[in-house]
């Protein structure tokens, strides 16, 4: 039963990056809103801004008012699948070998939504839904798309906790529940430096370059010794005592990075990794533009330009942050150049995991599965999370996934036996929210 229901959702390709499939992305939040229908509830895809949300409600089976009422948060948009010749099959048809199931979105998010509302459902049509369940979903959460974040900001509507499916297992075996996440500064800068470029044989060494002082000024913000530097470091709220003694039970850092390919930072970087990842700021450039890339030319350049983004701990505040990098970027810059630069973000949060809806899910998942999840950070930014938190909402962060789920990558998967290991656990949550 569940192939046919999720293949036929995964078959929807919602890639929200690319326009052409903006109807597609339409489609996947009205599979949503049909399937709520289905299982007795109301639904329907509102817009909202420039966006739209799927909205719905499934009653409490029994029918009482004062039910606790949970909301469900998942987004129907993929990423892109390209490139394509690295699959092994095709990315928007469910494929099941090897006891893993295959396709994009299976992971991230549609195949963990579904397991969330196939046991919503399935509790409604045996009569034994124990709380009103409230649906908004969105579209646009691959994108950074924030209607999500702006309906909450208006709804007035009840929600005694919400539960999100868009994480996983830390290992096979292991669930993890997510109690903060980074939030994220992101920074768009150009430096002028003449009117037009100029000839590097008659006016080199002489004349600015607007590729060397973009390159000069971006140095003064990296990190020094694993840290960055202190104007962009105010306001962290350094983690527990024992939740860094929950990381030393993690696999190493070391480990970690090698398992991506990727190179430590620096010699303390693979026994900080958790640290750094999780509970410090971090700051990457993620692209620069200057010149003519990819054609060989001696001209000194009189327009350069770049995109970086600060990964903000929790504590730390959007405004603060982007102003303390504007201000170092300026007081590095050359008599003679121009700067501009614009900013975006969105706040760190976190969840306190005292909360009576984390330890009835902690308590929930502990009995389906058998093991009590660990507490973790993200080191990602989830908009809908701070949001949430702003209006008192406590929020579950969980999911079924597994690390090497290839999330954003070619041959997404998930294992086959979370799905219904997923539902179940998803019934038992439900239940046990119903004490809230």
């Amino acid at each position: 039963m569940w192939e046919a229901e999720l293949g036929e959702f995964l078959r929807i390709p919602s890639v929200s990056a690319d326009p052409a499939h903006a109807d597609d992305v339409r489609r996947a939040g009205e599979w949503v809103c049909a399937f709520v229908r289905a299982a007795g509830g109301t639904a329907e895809l509102a817009p909202l801004g420039e966006g739209f949300l799927a909205l719905g409600e499934l009653p409490a089976s029994s029918g009482a008012a004062d039910a606790p009422t949970v909301l469900v948060y998942g987004h129907f948009d993929v990423q892109p699948a390209a490139p394509l010749e690295l699959w092994e099959s095709d990315p928007f048809e469910l494929a099941v070998r090897d006891g893993w199931a295959y396709a994009r979105g299976i992971a991230d998010d549609k195949g963990q939504l579904y397991v969330l509302l196939k046991a919503a459902a399935e509790l409604a049509r045996e009569g034994a839904l124990p709380v009103n369940v409230r649906i908004a979903c969105d579209g646009e959460e691959e994108i950074g798309g924030h209607t999500i974040v702006d309906f909450l900001a208006a709804d007035d509507g009840r929600a005694d906790a919400c539960v999100i499916f868009d994480a996983g297992f830390l290992r096979p075996g292991l669930p993890a529940f997510c109690i903060a996440t980074r939030g994220l500064v992101t920074l768009e800068i150009a430096v002028t430096t003449g009117g037009r470029d100029l000839h590097s044989g008659i006016y080199g060494g002489a004349a600015l370059n607007a590729i060397h002082v973009l390159v000069d000024g971006l140095a003064a913000l990296f990190p020094r010794d694993g840290r960055l530097p202190e104007p962009l470091r105010q306001g962290i709220v350094p983690p527990a005592e024992e939740e860094v003694a929950g990381w030393r039970e993690l696999p190493p850092g070391g480990d970690e990075l090698a398992g991506q390919g990727a190179k430590p930072l620096d010699a303390r970087a693979a026994e900080e990794f958790y640290l750094r990842t999780w509970a410090e700021p971090s700051l990457d450039v993620n692209g620069i533009l200057g010149g003519k890339p990819g054609v060989r030319n001696t001209t000194i350049s009189a327009r350069a330009s770049a995109e970086l983004s600060i990964r903000l701990a929790p504590g730390q505040e959007v405004a603060p942050i982007g102003a303390a990098a504007e201000r170092m970027l300026r007081e590095g810059l050359p008599e003679g150049a121009e700067l501009e630069v614009r900013t975006a973000g969105a706040p760190p949060a976190s969840i306190r995991p005292d909360e009576a809806a984390v330890q009835l899910g902690l308590d929930a998942f502990e009995r389906t599965v058998g093991v009590r999840p660990l507490l973790v950070r993200s080191g990602g930014t989830i908009p809908i999370v701070p949001a949430l938190a702003a209006r008192g909402t406590p929020t579950i962060l969980t999911g079924f996934s597994l690390p090497e789920s290839n999330i954003h990558s070619p041959n997404e998967r998930l294992p086959v036996e979370h799905l219904p290991l997923g539902v179940a656990t998803a019934r038992e949550l439900f239940g046990a929210l119903a004490k809230l």
